[in-house]
């Protein structure tokens, strides 16, 4: 392992000023304030005031142990300039949707410098779009990258009557997170430097980070599209009926405590047996849930701020013939990134590796088919994410693992000799 000593104070860069960027960068102040951090956005309106203002961090924070970190953060520089933000920041924390990761990382790519870790919430395969992006610039900075299949909370920003304001409410704290390296051979050093982030207290104080086997098995362990996609395009009527035929306060629509029910979770299920074919198809790991965790109002994910029992059960079930506002709201309408991003990235990607390793994956293909029709588009074609956008799509399967796990990358000749 290296010596990684050095990222106990120095600077930290949060890209993204969107509901997690600001509270990663709220949770890195608070938790260590003699700590340089910065905040990064494309966007002037997202960042508009803070430096008045700060972030205004609290909420509930629910979680197992009881872990709260709460107050107004005043952070060193708020900026639209990357190379500002990330000069001498040896942490990059990286939080945006999916669709904007290109953009984000292309010009992230010439700033790198030896010796920088980059964390991601969620990854979503933007460590696979990261090693592309250096590879075809030529970089060769020794950096360590990785990601996570979730983020620390559940937060959302709140606004008042549409305007956004710089106060961030988180509605719980994970205790464990699911995270791995690209390539897996940086994985002790990627997990060891989460110990110099105050934003992952809340994981190492509790169960600990769980150890994922390849960045393709983070992408089964982001539970946004198993669960998102489902619950959204089975339940899309109650959803655009929720206001104006119901009546009730527009935006207070909740995918988990209004539209999931028995059939959903199964269908969940049943998703989730398609990812795992594929995992087993290629040879890796993949986050484990037994059939009955589906059926909760917080369907899988309550595990992750409350945990499990002895047993390996849920500490806490949220009963579907029970009213429950646990669940934060949305979406609100088909625009939503449950439906925009997690269908043509998320469940676009385990279409593509079905077809690569002859795993049928009906019920995904559905999901990505109807999501389509919403928008009378095909989700299939217009994305760009499918395996050669990751690089990785004229990789045999040896080739692939070993990508993974060493960081030994073959070209496409087909490619290099157009």
């Amino acid at each position: 392992m290296r010596n990684l000593t050095y990222l106990k104070n120095c600077p930290i860069a949060v890209l993204g000023a969107g509901a997690v960027g600001m509270t990663l960068a709220a949770d890195c102040k608070l938790g260590q304030p003699d700590r340089e951090v910065r905040l990064y956005s494309r966007s002037k309106k997202s960042i508009a005031y803070m430096e008045r203002t700060g972030i205004q961090m609290d909420g509930i924070q629910r979680n197992l142990y009881g872990f709260e970190r709460s107050g107004c953060a005043r952070l060193d520089m708020y900026t639209t300039d990357m190379a500002a933000a990330v000069k001498g920041a040896k942490f990059i924390l990286l939080s945006i949707p999916a669709l904007g990761h290109e953009e984000y990382l292309r010009r992230l790519v010439p700033l790198l410098e030896d010796g920088m870790v980059i964390h991601t919430y969620p990854d979503n395969y933007a460590s696979f779009l990261l090693r592309r992006f250096m590879r075809e610039s030529g970089c060769d900075k020794d950096v360590i990258t990785g990601g996570w299949g979730s983020a620390p909370y559940g937060t959302r920003v709140e606004k008042i009557q549409g305007f956004r304001t710089n106060h961030v409410g988180i509605k719980y704290r994970a205790i464990t997170l699911r995270g791995a390296s690209l390539p897996m051979s940086d994985m002790d050093d990627f997990i060891e430097s989460g110990k110099y982030l105050p934003c992952m207290d809340s994981v190492y104080t509790g169960n600990g980070p769980e150890r994922g086997d390849t960045m393709i098995d983070i992408g089964f362990s982001n539970i946004n599209p198993l669960i998102h996609v489902p619950a959204s395009i089975l339940g899309v009527s109650s959803m655009e009926n929720w206001s104006l035929v119901y009546g009730n306060e527009p935006e207070s629509y909740s995918m988990y405590s209004h539209g999931l029910c028995p059939s959903i979770c199964r269908v969940q299920y049943q998703f989730y047996q398609e990812q795992v074919a594929i995992a087993k198809k290629i040879g890796i790991d993949y986050p484990k849930w037994d059939y009955e965790m589906f059926f909760s109002r917080r369907s899988i994910l309550t595990q992750e701020y409350m945990g499990l029992d002895e047993n390996g059960k849920d500490n806490v079930v949220f009963p579907l013939d029970r009213p429950c506002d646990e669940g934060n709201t949305g979406p609100n309408d088909i625009y939503h990134r449950y439906i925009t991003e997690d269908i043509p990235v998320g469940c676009k990607i385990y279409h593509d590796l079905g077809v690569k390793f002859g795993v049928p994956t009906p019920i995904i293909d559905a999901m990505i088919t109807i999501g389509g029709a919403f928008h009378e588009k095909s989700f299939f074609k217009e994305t760009k994410y499918n395996l050669a956008y990751l690089g990785i799509g004229h990789l045999t399967k040896e080739q692939l693992l070993d990508y993974l796990y060493t960081g030994r990358y073959v070209d496409d000749v087909k490619s290099t000799n157009k």
